[in-house]
């Protein structure tokens, strides 16, 4: 089976319910969230977790990058983003299909890369803690 690597930038609460399911699914969107993206590129990923989560309260002050493979041929269902300049090209799941999504994901979602923002409070999980510090620059 032919795999496509793509990209989830995040924040704690989003990492600490993907170790929940021993890094192996994205949790359901909020109501409020239509759409989970997946982004194409780690850069593209890296600035919006620098930019956005580091900056964010809900994002515990913490950008997370995430990386994992999807079955290619399931993702021809969806169209290419593209949201702003050549790189930023993501992928739009309806939020009604994020559990087929997460069905298709081959192996474990890793954690490539964090940074931590200014008022960032490392999180009550050791584990995750000690994860999150490791990779931050």
């Amino acid at each position: 089976m032919s795999t496509t690597i793509l990209y989830r930038p995040t924040g704690i609460k989003e990492l600490a319910l993907i170790a929940a399911t021993d890094f192996k699914h994205f949790p359901p969107r909020l109501s409020w969230q239509p759409i989970f993206y997946p982004v194409l590129n780690q850069p593209y990923a890296e600035q919006i977790a620098l930019e956005w989560n580091t900056n964010d309260e809900g994002s515990g002050y913490c950008g997370i990058v995430t990386r994992f493979a999807v079955d290619t041929a399931f993702l021809e269902r969806y169209d290419i983003q593209n949201v702003g300049d050549g790189s930023h090209n993501e992928l739009w799941v309806p939020a009604e299909e994020l559990e087929l999504f997460n069905q298709h994901i081959v192996g474990k979602i890793e954690v490539v890369k964090t940074f931590l923002g200014e008022q960032y409070t490392a999180p009550e999980d050791v584990q995750l803690a000690e994860l999150i510090r490791s990779l931050s620059k």
